[in-house]
This record gives structure tokens, C-alpha cells and sequence, in this order.
């Protein structure tokens, strides 16, 4: 996958750290997944298409809920881990190799369409019209945003810094809390319903922490060789023996519940 305004253009590939991301990348805590639900959304008598799903995290912690699902990834390899681990909780969830861009269902198939860590991703002009039209009258679109905040949190700081030695180009680095206004994106197709943002600690160890890093698009995802990102590993696992074994990473939640504009 290429994008021109991220990693300054430099290809990225969310298959090659699949396994690291079904190990290390399913961290949100229950009151996420919480706030959906308060939202009216992924619950029982609604039809649910994830996109960008990767290892199925959302559909299988929100599974409980009652929703029928279906997840959606352009990654055949994080496709495969999300049926596995799927499989393994006994969990009827269908899983689809397809990108936002391709995806094809007919009009109105679901009521709620979800997007978490993905949206930045997406070709804007080509996917916001097939959400729209998948979407049923009044369907919501939701899109979901977790980052750690490295000016506020000395580990996450530590972290970020190593993962520039090893890949200067990658631009995930210095997150900060965005400014919570209604998107430009959006005007035409969609009302801004709910928009919920806040901070919150998320626990670790080092080892999860390492895990998590290594999960991230700056260096598992990345066309890093594995001598590179082994060197990473032996690297991070130091700067971490400078820690607790156990903590928490200071992140910022940013959740957009929109409801779909119908035609007239």
C-alpha cells in the first residue's frame, strides 16, 4: 500500500506484522467498546460492515452485542488471523479480503458501517460514496481513532524516537489531540450525530508494549529487512528494561458517529 501523505509516500504492508497485530493490537479497554453501544450502534437486529477490519478486532469484542457482522481488510494475511481467531471463540463472523475502494455490497445492505485506525487511509472520493449507498436510511457511519500521546507519555516518547532511528520517513510519529470539528468529507453525505473524545490509560508490560511497537506501521508494517527490525527488537527491549514491568500509555479516544443524509 502506497499513500503520497503518509510515511512520505514509502510503502507499507499491515500483512507482514499480522501476527504481531493478532497478538499485541487487540488493547482497547472495555469502555470503548462500551461507548459504541451507548451510541445505538453494533447491537443486536443491526448488519455491521467493518472495514479495515485487520485482525477482527472490533467485530469480536463487540460480538456479544448481538450484531451480525461482516469484516473487511485488504490484507489477506490480517483476513486469515481474523478468522482464526474467530474460529477459536466460537465466533460466526463472516471475513472478507476487500479494500474500502473495492468493496461490494448492494445498496442499503447495513445499518452501521465502522472504520477504527483505518480512515486515513482511505481514497476518500471513492469510498465515502459506496459507504453511503451500502448504508440503509438513517444507517450510521462511525469512525474510530486510539493513539498514544507522546508528549504527554515518557515510554510512548521513548518508543516513538527509536522507531525514527530505524525509519526516519514514517509519520506516525507526535500525535496530538485533534481539534474535533466537522470534516469537509463529510458535508454532502453525512451528519455528524455524536463526536467523543477523551484520554485514557491503556495497560502493559514491556513485553506487550515491545509487542505493540512491533505492530505498528513504522516498523512491522514497513519495508524494513528483518535484520533491521531485529535489531529494533534488541534495541526497544533494553530501553524497556528502564521501566516497570507493568504501566500504562497515556492515549487520546476520538470516536465520529454520523448518520447517513438521504436523497431526496
Amino acid at each position: 500500500m502506497k499513500n503520497k501523505d503518509i510515511d512520505n509516500g514509502n510503502s507499507f504492508d499491515w500483512g507482514r506484522a499480522s501476527k504481531e497485530y493478532a497478538q499485541f493490537r487487540d488493547i482497547y479497554p472495555a469502555e470503548f467498546y462500551q461507548r459504541i453501544i451507548d451510541l445505538g450502534l453494533c447491537i443486536r437486529g443491526q448488519r455491521v460492515l467493518d472495514l479495515g477490519t485487520g485482525t477482527g478486532v472490533l467485530p469480536r469484542n463487540l460480538y456479544r452485542f448481538g450484531a451480525k457482522f461482516v469484516g473487511a481488510d485488504i490484507s489477506d494475511n490480517q483476513i486469515a488471523e481474523a478468522k482464526r481467531l474467530s474460529l477459536a471463540a466460537g465466533m460466526d463472523i463472516e471475513y472478507i479480503v476487500a479494500s474500502a475502494e473495492t468493496i461490494d455490497f448492494p445498496p442499503g445492505y447495513f445499518d452501521v458501517i465502522t472504520a477504527c485506525q483505518c480512515f486515513i487511509y482511505f481514497d476518500k472520493a471513492i469510498a465515502l460514496p459506496k459507504i453511503h449507498s451500502m448504508l440503509g436510511e438513517n444507517g450510521r457511519f462511525c469512525v474510530l481513532w486510539t493513539a498514544w500521546l507522546p508528549e504527554e507519555d515518557e515510554i510512548a516518547k521513548a518508543s516513538e524516537q527509536l522507531v525514527l532511528r530505524y525509519n526516519p520517513t514514517w509519520t506516525g510519529a507526535g500525535y496530538i489531540r485533534p481539534n474535533m470539528i466537522v470534516p469537509e468529507w463529510s458535508k454532502q453525505l453525512f451528519l455528524l450525530e455524536n463526536a467523543i473524545a477523551y484520554d485514557i490509560g491503556i495497560p502493559f508490560t514491556r513485553e506487550s508494549w515491545h509487542g505493540r511497537m512491533l505492530a505498528c506501521r513504522g516498523i512491522g508494517a514497513s519495508s524494513l529487512s528483518e535484520e533491521e527490525i531485529a535489531d529494533f527488537e534488541t534495541e526497544h527491549r533494553k530501553l524497556l528494561n528502564d521501566y516497570p514491568e507493568h504501566f500504562e500509555i497515556l492515549h487520546h479516544v476520538t470516536i465520529m458517529d454520523f448518520q447517513k443524509i438521504n436523497g431526496e
